[in-house]
């Protein structure tokens, strides 16, 4: 500098001191300020600094270029322009979202032929039904076969749905075990565990809880199993016409299955009456040498109600030779489904009684081996069908003599 005209030296000191009192460059107490701010405005900082630093050599030379003494003007302090907002992360597209980790209900739809080709846990079947003891633990199922207390998958369809609620169906089936002539049945509901295992849910209903088959189950829409079940399960000759059905409804309560719709009893049979039997006999012998004797004998039915009996049937007392009375008015072949009576006669109003008159023809000494011989009578409807007593033992009386 010590070859600068002293003039201007002089203008650039008084250039230096003016820049200097408008403009404060970083120093060690912004320093420390900033820091102190964790950098919230380096950012800013910086573009300040970057402003004078641009904007001074540019005054310095003009100044130096200026012939004229006028005073340099300040340079004006610049406003950093905030940075443009970033924009917004673009949302994934519809379906890449992270996939829902709840675990899923195992499906507990299970064919006929999966079923019998496991071992499953059944409910327990009605305590005193079963003297054999059918098998509970760990059984394989059979189908088709007479065996006694062997537990069977019966023939009734498959039903599905869901029955616990928890989004996946389960199995319906009815499996039953025979006693005899007839057979214990139980609905029951398979579900499969988390590794696909076949697992018992629970009993659904068995019979002996108020009676004594099952015909027929399905699944409705709330998941609720309904089951038609019938008081009695035709077997040993009773015929299928007496059979009584219902449709009772049944659901699982997280536990076990309860009923929650239909009836819960049969209750009496509507169809049923109540007919009572009297005698009386008159024993003559027969004029001549013949040892045979006649025996008229006259029977008194009552029906005590509550329904009419379009017919009665006589049983037993087809004994000796017919000779008379109400002999001709017996159906001469009365059908199968009368139980085979000895003779079937028009019967008797609900409230009312009538006789029936019998005239036979018997031996005079009766045999050694003679039995008591016993009468009865049932009640038949309008198509030869006999139907049971409400009071049974009050529809026979015993012969007073022997044969």
């Amino acid at each position: 500098m010590s070859d600068l005209d002293p003039r201007l030296r002089q203008r650039l000191g008084a250039y230096r001191n003016d820049v200097i009192s408008h403009v404060a460059g970083p120093g060690p107490d912004q320093a420390r300020q900033l820091l102190r701010r964790r950098r919230r405005m380096a950012a800013v900082a910086v573009a300040a600094a970057a402003v004078v630093l641009v904007v001074a050599p540019v005054v310095a030379n003009a100044a130096l270029n200026n012939d004229d003494r006028t005073p340099p003007v300040p340079a004006e302090s610049v406003t950093p322009t905030p940075p443009a907002p970033s924009a917004p992360p673009t949302p994934p597209p519809t379906g890449s979202a992270s996939p829902n980790t709840a675990p899923t209900a195992p499906d507990g739809r299970i064919s006929r032929a999966q079923l019998l080709a496991t071992r499953v846990d059944l409910p327990n079947w009605q305590p005193g039904e079963m003297e054999g003891g059918c098998a509970t633990a760990k059984v394989r199922l059979r189908t088709n076969t007479d065996n006694t207390y062997v537990s069977e998958l019966a023939e009734n369809a498959f039903r599905y749905g869901d029955l616990d609620g928890d989004g996946a169906v389960e199995t319906v089936a009815v499996v039953s075990c025979r006693y005899g002539e007839a057979s214990a049945k139980q609905v029951v509901a398979f579900d499969r565990d988390r590794e696909g295992r076949i697992v018992t849910l629970g009993r659904v209903v068995r019979t002996g809880d108020g009676f004594d088959d099952i015909r027929a189950t399905e699944v409705n829409r709330s998941g609720s199993v309904e089951v038609r079940v019938a008081d009695i399960q035709p077997c040993c000759g009773t015929p299928s016409y007496l059979r009584r059905e219902q449709v009772r409804t049944y659901r699982w309560d997280g536990e076990r299955f309860s009923q929650t719709d239909g009836p819960t009893a049969f209750g009496r049979d509507p169809r049923l009456t109540d007919l009572r039997l009297s005698m009386t006999h008159q024993l003559t012998d027969v004029a001549g040498a013949d040892t045979r004797r006649t025996l008229t004998t006259v029977f008194t039915v009552t029906n005590a109600g509550p329904v009419d009996a379009p017919q009665v049937a006589f049983h037993g007392i087809e004994v000796g030779e017919r000779a008379g009375g109400d002999w001709s008015r017996c159906d001469p072949n009365p059908p199968p489904q009368a139980d085979n009576p000895t003779c079937l006669l028009p019967g008797v109003p609900a409230g009312e009684s009538r006789r029936y008159t019998f005239v036979q023809l018997v031996p005079g000494t009766p045999r050694p081996d003679a039995q008591v011989q016993r009468f009865f009578v049932v009640h038949c409807d309008a198509q030869d069908r006999w139907w049971p007593d409400l009071k049974k033992d009050d529809n026979g009386v015993d012969s007073p003599i022997r044969f």
